[in-house]
């Protein structure tokens, strides 16, 4: 089976064209070597894969014959990924969480006077 349908059937990547964008990117290595989409996969062969800045380890232990179901995935691969990669992640979202949320809207007055005191820049009112 091909590297990108195989990452669509287990579910790593929602369409199977994101999963050959990703091959196309390099993103995924098969047996530490950078594949194309159209690489076949065999049992025991070792992927690693980079989604959303977490390096994914996986071994392959069968071949589906299409997409399987969430609670099935496990059949068909081993996930040998580091628990600190998501641990990682998890510290990231936290770094975040100061940002204003995306579609909230212009500053209120206090953020604005909050952003002038940081930036130490005059307002308009200001001048």
């Amino acid at each position: 089976m091909r590297i990108d349908k195989y990452l669509w059937c287990i579910r790593y990547y929602k369409t199977r064209s994101l999963a050959t964008t990703a091959c196309k990117k390099g993103h995924v290595r098969v047996n530490n070597e950078i594949v194309k989409p159209s690489r076949d996969v065999y049992p025991q062969d070792q992927i690693d894969l980079r989604k959303d800045q977490i390096n994914y380890k996986l071994i392959v232990n069968d071949i589906p014959e299409s997409r399987v179901g969430a609670k099935l995935v496990d059949i068909y691969r081993t996930d040998k990924t580091p628990k600190e990669q998501f641990e990682a992640q998890e510290l990231l979202k936290y770094s975040k969480d100061y940002y204003r949320k995306k579609g909230a809207g212009r500053p209120t007055k206090k953020d604005r006077r909050d952003i002038d005191d940081y930036t130490d820049e005059p307002s308009d009112t200001e001048l």
